[in-house]
């Protein structure tokens, strides 16, 4: 099949920035997704962060020794399953959200620290119209960094 059809199994990608934003109501200094290289309809996705010196974060955490917070990874791979549901459900601008239910079995192995590039890898475990279910690992380079299950639910927007 080829990239962009709806089929389920379709692989979609690479999306630029742009297609990003029009999946998630995340906007700076809190969008965590920067590209996605891969995206598989109902089974899974590849998105990249590009951690930089620039985020608000690294002021306070830490002085003198810069390092992502761990529950802005778990974001990240939250923000690019985000993605994914909205690809694999048909939601993109439909004003939906994508919230978390639960997070599980949240591993840190490897700090995180400016200069590198955060490739989040997601999947679906469970998928029903409006609860999913993932397991997501966030690696550097060959090395995972982070990884978790989380549940998540589709909601509409607050009025």
């Amino acid at each position: 099949m080829t990239a962009g059809t709806d089929s389920s199994g379709s692989e979609r990608g690479p999306l630029d920035i742009q297609r990003v934003m029009a999946a998630l109501p995340h906007r700076y200094p809190l969008l965590l997704v920067d590209r996605v290289e891969s995206l598989i309809v109902d089974q899974r996705i590849v998105a990249i962060k590009a951690v930089t010196m620039n985020e608000q974060f690294f002021q306070g955490h830490f002085p003198g020794r810069p390092i992502m917070p761990g529950v802005l990874q778990v974001e990240a791979l939250a923000q690019a399953a985000g993605v994914l549901a909205v690809e694999s459900l048909g939601l993109a601008g439909s004003g939906k959200l994508v919230y978390f239910m639960s997070i599980d079995g949240v591993k840190f192995r490897k700090p995180v620290e400016p200069g590198c590039l955060l490739r989040l890898e997601v999947e679906f475990v469970q998928k029903r119209s409006r609860v999913c279910k993932f397991a997501g690992k966030a690696y550097l380079g060959d090395d995972v960094a982070t990884e978790c299950e989380f549940t998540a639910m589709i909601a509409d927007p607050p009025k």
